[in-house]
């Protein structure tokens, strides 16, 4: 099977990933309208490209907090990586020729000391999750920037999980042979839910306060992801953090919100560049990273098609998701008469009515 653009592995993961895994994979929250806007707002903006220029040679270089990555696409955080490939997040952890950073989940089904291991020296951040037994977070945030993770995610759109439709009527559950590496023994006892924590664990009481919490924790910069408003954006630069994650989870969270890519204009508006502004949902070809790197981000993640990705070759199959899209955005930059990422602004794309 020719693998040429990124619904390809889609299509490969849906056919051969057990139903449960895919259906886990791909649900939204309830009737998964934010999950298919995601994709759909992305064809609602049009380029407007200059012709005549020298694109001769093409930078497509950037930095995250002060790091350089090879281009600005990186992979966003998703649990259970095992349920796509044997070898888990230690294979999307070496997936790193791309040089790209990989945020790894709290809810890996790898260590934390392995994903380190199986990749030493790859740029890496750490999502957190904050649970009701806050001793588990602290040391959590606390080996990850033993490990050498260079920055510290914290997912702020979770009080409560969502209701994935799909999974309830799977009756989802994590396999016995799997387990969430980075809690063992953190819930001891305890009855787990289908997803591999006690029901209710995570916890509902988290504040903006709490910024300080952790950076008190740690001197590791500081994102947080799950920002869609511009009134929540400026609480974020007000307390402090380093870089905001325009994300409404997939659409596996809070059904009928803004698509992230609407959103991230909103946002990049209101923090005036005093932060890093990131994305992520419903990018799937290189012109979408395009469009939003036009509209205010300075990068883009990645969720499920990295999934996609393991799901078809492990390692090398995210390796040939991450090589399309490289490619597919230069040539893009080409197309629409960019150079260099430096060069590309707002006056590149407009919104049209579909």
């Amino acid at each position: 099977m020719a693998m040429v653009c990124l619904s390809d592995f889609e299509a490969y993961a849906k056919k051969y990933l057990p139903k449960t895994a895919w259906d886990y994979f791909a649900a939204g929250a309830d009737d998964e309208s934010s999950r298919d806007d995601n994709i759909l707002a992305y064809k609602r903006i049009r380029f407007r490209p200059r012709v005549l220029r020298d694109v001769s040679v093409m930078d497509i270089r950037t930095k995250l907090l002060g790091t350089e990555i090879s281009f600005p696409v990186g992979i966003a955080p998703t649990g259970f990586h095992q349920l796509a490939w044997p070898d888990g997040e230690k294979s999307t952890a070496r997936a790193k020729a791309m040089n790209i950073c990989y945020i790894a989940s709290t809810y890996s089904t790898s260590s934390l000391e392995e994903i380190s291991a199986a990749a030493p020296g790859g740029f890496r951040w750490f999502q957190l999750y904050i649970h009701r037994n806050r001793a588990v977070a602290k040391q959590l945030v606390q080996q990850a920037e033993a490990l050498g993770f260079q920055g510290l995610v914290l997912t702020v759109d979770l009080p409560y999980t969502g209701k994935r439709r799909a999974d309830v009527r799977n009756g989802f559950r994590l396999p016995p042979h799997m387990r969430l590496k980075n809690l063992e023994g953190a819930f001891e006892g305890d009855e787990c839910s289908e997803y591999g924590v006690p029901p209710n664990s995570l916890d509902p009481s988290v504040t903006w306060n709490d910024i300080y919490w952790l950076q008190s924790l740690t001197h590791l910069p500081i994102v947080v992801k799950g920002i869609l408003t511009k009134e929540d954006a400026e609480l974020a630069v007000r307390h402090g953090v380093q870089g905001i994650i325009v994300s409404n989870h997939g659409g596996r969270q809070l059904d009928g919100g803004p698509a992230t890519i609407d959103a991230l204009v909103e946002v990049v508006e209101a923090v005036q560049g005093r932060v890093e502004v990131y994305v992520d949902g419903g990018v799937r070809k290189g012109g979408d990273v395009l469009k939003a790197l036009a509209l205010g981000a300075k990068c883009v993640f990645i969720g499920r098609p990295a999934l996609w990705g393991l799901a078809y070759k492990g390692e090398e199959g995210l390796q040939d998701v991450l090589r399309i899209l490289r490619d597919e955005f230069r040539l893009s930059m080409a197309l629409t008469g960019c150079s260099s990422v430096s060069g590309i602004g707002r006056n590149l794309v407009q919104f049209s009515k579909l």
